[in-house]
């Protein structure tokens, strides 16, 4: 009988884990368009990186840029914020501290090739309508 409550919750936190998981990857599998559609591009990598190549439309700030940046160009909380960076590192820093501002819906693409790759490949598929 001790066991079922610690088996009851870590079933719980695995199925959160596997939830929170696959919207993630849904949001990423659809970032060409999200950006189509208005979603603000952030590059938090150095500003020498960025101006040695950076993304269509990307925004160059560091993530000590972001709290008072932000709210400027993204006014509406709703609004899709993409962020990546050289690694994953910084723009999941950076993705987290958005979504503690308010921005819900703010996706970190990972490094810079990786987003490449999802904005930048062709799509199949209309992305799906992101629910606030």
């Amino acid at each position: 009988m001790s066991l079922i409550l610690p088996a009851l919750l870590l079933s719980t936190l695995v199925a959160l884990y596997f939830y929170l998981w696959l919207s993630g990857q849904a949001a990423l599998k659809h970032a060409r368009e999200y950006q189509q559609r208005g979603g603000l591009l952030i590059d938090v990598r150095s500003p020498a990186d960025f101006r040695s190549g950076h993304l269509p439309r990307a925004v160059n700030l560091q993530l000590n840029e972001l709290d008072a940046s932000v709210p400027q160009l993204a006014q509406n909380k709703d609004q899709i914020v993409l962020v990546h960076c050289k690694t994953g590192l910084r723009s999941e820093l950076a993705a987290q501290r958005l979504k503690r501002q308010g921005y819900a819906r703010a996706f970190n693409l990972g490094s810079y090739g990786r987003a490449a790759r999802l904005l930048l490949r062709p799509r199949t598929a209309p992305a799906p309508k992101v629910q606030a």
